[in-house]
């Protein structure tokens, strides 16, 4: 086993998850995530942690979707119990085909989604962290060699997390004092309201409400979002190749939109419930070891240089005690790059130009 399977796994551990002796662990492990599996399973064992492994294919979700008559049983009870006795819940992935569930239709997603609502609230109602395995599937995505692909996704995870977390604390504290953010780049020209919300600073560990390793942004929960925003990184979503989208906001929700490729893909998104017509999220990329975009969004939403926003649900993380934010059974990130030309703006105060931070 490469060592650096090992690193990934005591990282995921000791500092994403924060596993301490006794606490009860749901291990979900992709098809091609296995031999971070073990790894993980021999770290907890060392933690004296108590272990649930469960089996996760998009194969094997094509599979059941596709044969279903659709009519799903909302939040069954035996997948909500594991979840309720759950204190953390560590999701692998490591997919063995990027599409393997793309001919699924549109509908049966939505109302499989739809269904499952209550499930993922639980879940995330868990220190819940997710990572990704590097499997060739992934690889061949990204347009790189296997070996070349593994490189980059222990450069990007295996970092020094403390260090980024300092760095990452300075945007914060800027988005919290903050009222108004103003995008500028090639095709964007959007604001967005931020008062009243609580920036994260998502340094891979539950310790600052983060939950993907790798991480390395600042994120919040924006509304009110005016004026016109365009996703210039091609992405796959649910199977499907999405590039250039197009979209218009006004008085915080989404009134047209266009892709030059995926627009049917966007439209699904949209329709899936009110909520999935505004934001859930802005998030503005800091980890400077994703150095390329791999049609990964566990990676490519951390890159420094980029913002991403989120049509669907928001995370509560973001709100005040008691408040509801947007709510929705989605949550799709969409990514524009902050290069030459563009501003990030908190207040009308420059804080990135160019893609590259004041401080930097």
């Amino acid at each position: 086993m490469d060592e650096r399977v090992r690193d990934h796994a005591r990282t995921l551990v000791d500092w994403s998850a924060r596993i301490e002796a006794g606490d009860d662990v749901v291990l979900s492990v992709d098809e091609g995530a296995h031999e971070l599996g073990v790894a993980v399973a021999e770290r907890l064992g060392d933690c004296g942690a108590n272990l649930l492994a469960t089996y996760s294919s998009d194969e094997l979700t094509r599979a059941y979707l596709r044969a279903h008559d659709g009519a799903f049983e909302s939040d069954p009870d035996y997948e909500l119990a594991l979840y309720d006795r759950a204190d953390s819940v560590l999701i692998l992935k490591g997919t063995r085909n990027t599409a393997g569930s793309a001919d699924v239709p549109g509908e049966r997603r939505q109302a499989y989604s739809k269904a499952r609502r209550g499930i993922r609230e639980a879940r995330l109602d868990t220190d819940w962290v997710s990572t990704q395995h590097p499997t060739r599937a992934m690889a061949q995505q990204a347009g790189m060699a296997y070996e070349a692909y593994r490189d980059f996704v222990y450069d990007a995870t295996l970092r020094d997390w403390e260090a980024l977390a300092e760095e990452q604390a300075r945007l914060k504290d800027i988005l919290d004092a903050g009222e108004e953010v103003r995008l500028v780049a090639d095709g964007t020209d959007l604001t967005m309201r931020i008062d009243g919300r609580t920036a994260v600073n998502s340094a891979a560990s539950v310790a600052y409400d983060s939950h993907n390793l790798p991480s390395g942004e600042v994120f919040t929960a924006p509304y009110d979002t005016a004026g016109v925003v365009t996703f210039d990184v091609p992405m796959t979503i649910q199977g499907r190749r999405v590039r250039d989208v197009e979209l218009t906001f006004k008085d915080g929700v989404v009134v047209d939109f266009a892709a030059e490729q995926g627009e049917a893909v966007v439209e699904e998104v949209l329709e899936t419930d009110a909520g999935a017509r505004k934001l859930g999220e802005l998030g503005i990329g800091m980890n400077r070891g994703v150095d390329r975009i791999t049609d990964n969004i566990l990676f490519d939403e951390k890159m420094g240089g980029t913002v991403h926003l989120a049509l669907g649900r928001a995370y509560d993380a973001c709100l005040p005690e008691g408040e509801s934010g947007n709510d929705s059974a989605v949550h799709e990130d969409l990514i524009t790059t902050m290069g030459e030309g563009s501003r990030l703006e908190v207040d009308g105060e420059l804080v990135q130009e160019d893609g590259q931070f004041r401080w930097e």
